[in-house]
């Protein structure tokens, strides 16, 4: 288990950066990235894949909701994507090498890795390939985390001197319907941290009382939570969580 910087713990982190549309600041987008870093929060982001094989930083599979273009992102090339401007902001889908090159160590960086095992357009580990390429000699605070436990295992051998962790929930509703009732046992239990080595989860705020997450925390395993939107569920939060991930608001800064 590779040891988690302090500073994840300490500053708020700001949920596909410190994004505000009213503002320009499109989530995902550089705006949003200077924006964290000149209010000194730490940045969660996200990468897919272009059809290139580059790491891009994006949440979706699809353009649709953030973009005035449609369809797969891995279908475009890295050059397309960064051509296509996201909706309320004025610059392009960033790639991931843009985006370490702009926050340069200023403030932690999170990068969620959004699962590719179940597409077509690139063999499993290609994604955790190229963000381990890109982040080699990168100087500053930066970890990375998946809901896909297979991706967080294969971050461990291919970039072991980053931190790493998973990205939970409660496993509960139609999306994780396709579980068996022992896959659902496992990942409620949270049975992935030891075998992937992780130095943290991320955990669905509301679920966080769950006795396996709870039993983490009391053993010094940093536990931070998704998605906090207001103050009232910060304050909340922060009474089983050891830091959050938040939007919408402007999150109190550690005196």
């Amino acid at each position: 288990m590779t040891a988690l910087p302090q500073d994840f713990c300490r500053l708020p982190i700001a949920h596909r950066a410190y994004h505000d549309l009213a503002q320009g600041r499109p989530e995902n987008s550089r705006e949003a990235i200077a924006a964290a870093i000149a209010a000194g929060y730490g940045i969660e982001i996200d990468l897919q894949l272009s059809s290139d094989g580059e790491a891009m930083v994006f949440h979706d599979y699809t353009l649709d909701r953030v973009t005035g273009e449609a369809g797969d992102v891995d279908a475009r090339s890295a050059a397309a994507l960064a051509a296509i401007p996201l909706s309320g902001g004025k610059a392009g889908i960033p790639t991931f090498a843009e985006v370490l090159a702009q926050v340069a160590g200023q403030v932690p960086l999170l990068v969620e890795l959004k699962d590719q095992d179940g597409r077509a357009a690139h063999a499993p580990g290609t994604l955790e390939a190229r963000a381990a390429q890109l982040v080699e000699g990168y100087e500053g605070p930066l970890a990375f985390m998946s809901f896909n436990p297979r991706m967080v295992g294969r971050m461990a051998e291919l970039a072991p001197a980053w931190p790493r962790g998973l990205t939970t929930c409660a496993y509960e509703g139609e999306h994780f319907a396709h579980l068996s009732a022992e896959e659902k046992a496992y990942m409620q239990a949270l049975g992935a941290v030891e075998p992937t080595g992780s130095s943290f989860v991320s955990h669905e705020w509301k679920d966080l009382t769950r006795d396996s997450v709870q039993a983490l925390r009391a053993r010094g395993l940093p536990v931070f939570c998704w998605t906090i939107r207001t103050a009232e569920e910060e304050a909340e939060a922060r009474r089983h969580a050891d830091n959050v991930t938040f939007e919408h608001y402007p999150a109190a800064l550690p005196a």
